[in-house]
């Protein structure tokens, strides 16, 4: 388990560029107009009655970014040898079509308090997803237990949450509005109204939100998968959500 561990945090470097650029350095490849003849242009997905993807279909567009929130660490010490610590993470995607939950260490080295301090990451899903509520996620990391680490903190996009001793548990109770019964509600912005039956309070949603009001256009990330999108009308009603 040496090798493993020595080869996770020699690739991590990598991994954590990957993460760090994903969201900037993606490029889609559109088709000129009028290519492969008459019909929708390309990049386009017409409504499904049966409730397929919302929002831009686009290309194939996955990421490997951080999961939306962690809910659990737990650190426990095995007793046959080779000894390990072995750091269970439990968490919530935003959405379906998430893939390939891991635990990924920060690459600076040894931390002065000991703390070894991991991303919870994901695969995210390739188009845009219905808010239908959070999805759980869990991952496993092993860690020999020479190398003497205090506690463990994991982050995610939402949140991060750390276990102080070793072995140890630390739990999140998440009470964020995951917006799968968010339409034909009033939406509220922070400083504007406050929370109530038939309103999605902008304090109780995720930290990345856009609502996007008919008279207003769009800018920034075109496939952001933990930003919740709210379509509005006239009287700022949701028409639709959707995860980028």
């Amino acid at each position: 388990m040496t090798a493993i561990f020595s080869k996770v945090w020699a690739i991590a470097a990598a991994v954590l560029i990957t993460t760090g650029v994903a969201g900037t350095a993606l490029a889609q490849s559109t088709p000129p107009a009028g290519a492969g003849g008459g019909g929708p242009p390309a990049g386009y997905s017409a409504p499904d009655a049966s409730g397929g993807p919302a929002g831009p279909a686009g290309d194939t567009r996955p990421l490997d970014v951080p999961l939306l929130y962690v809910t659990g660490v737990e650190v426990l010490q095995t007793t046959i040898d080779p000894k390990l610590e072995v750091i269970r993470v439990t968490g919530l995607a935003s959405s379906q079509g998430w893939s390939n939950p891991t635990l990924v260490p920060f690459f600076y080295g040894k931390s002065a308090d000991d703390i070894l301090d991991l991303q919870f990451i994901g695969t995210s899903p390739e188009q845009s997803q219905k808010a239908e509520g959070f999805v759980p996620m869990s991952a496993v990391f092993e860690v020999e237990a020479g190398l003497a680490i205090k506690g463990v903190r994991v982050r995610a996009a939402g949140n991060a949450l750390e276990v102080t001793s070793v072995p140890g548990v630390a739990k999140a109770d998440i009470k964020i509005d995951d917006c799968k019964e968010c339409i034909g509600k009033t939406f509220v912005e922070k400083g504007k109204g406050q929370a109530g039956p038939g309103v999605v309070y902008a304090g109780d949603l995720p930290p990345d939100y856009r609502p996007i009001a008919p008279t207003h256009g769009v800018k920034g990330e075109v496939h952001s998968p933990n930003r919740i999108n709210l379509i509005l009308d006239s009287q700022n009603k949701i028409v639709m959500a959707f995860w980028e």
